[in-house]
């Protein structure tokens, strides 16, 4: 198509001259002469001598590193046990509950709760000594209608053995039913009648 257009416009497509030719300003890489490879005893005045040369200072691996800090923090536990157990007079605390094996501890109770309740519920397990005040930890913060953790001290051991194993049955079951109750739909006649 180009060929029938006016020279005038023919000249705008001409094509550009070519770019010259310039010799390289140096010589080519394989074009240049290379000294060849010398040894290294030119070099040895630079070197110090291994005599002056001072041990190498070891340095402990990661392995031996945790290691020491290991040691270092048991001895540092068996310290601080040592002052404290030197310290420690079981008969001055004025907070201890007594006997540990007849005091149960009760977490998530109302504040709402009262001692008359609680008493009605534990005094089926056996005769109760006392109720220590509350427990309050510094982690929990202590609002109005959060929970509380309240210890009861039972006259026999025995008696809070017992208390547990009931316990701990009655949450058992109590969650099983929950359970069965939120699978109800899928649960065989037979199933409902046993559990509900």
């Amino acid at each position: 198509m180009t060929q029938f257009l006016p020279p005038n416009l023919l000249a705008l497509f001409a094509p550009r001259d070519p770019i010259p030719f310039l010799p390289p300003v140096d010589k080519l890489p394989h074009e240049k002469k290379n000294r060849g490879y010398t040894g290294v005893g030119d070099f040895l005045s630079f070197f110090e001598d291994p005599k002056d040369t001072p041990p190498p200072t070891r340095v402990e691996t990661r392995e031996e590193r945790l290691e020491r800090r290991r040691r270092e923090k048991a001895e540092q536990v068996a310290y601080k046990l040592e002052q404290e157990i030197a310290v420690w007079d079981p008969h001055g605390i004025a907070t201890a509950t007594g006997d540990p094996f007849k005091t149960l501890f009760v977490a998530r109770i109302n504040y709402d709760t009262s001692e008359s309740k609680l008493r009605r519920e534990f005094e089926v397990y056996g005769a109760i000594k006392k109720f220590p005040p509350p427990l309050c930890f510094s982690s929990l913060r202590c609002e109005e209608g959060s929970w509380e953790v309240r210890s009861v001290m039972i006259w026999n051991s025995m008696s809070i053995r017992n208390c547990i194993y009931v316990l701990s049955i009655h949450v058992h079951l109590t969650i099983q039913k929950a359970i069965l109750k939120l699978h109800s739909a899928y649960l065989p006649r037979l199933t409902k009648r046993l559990f509900f």
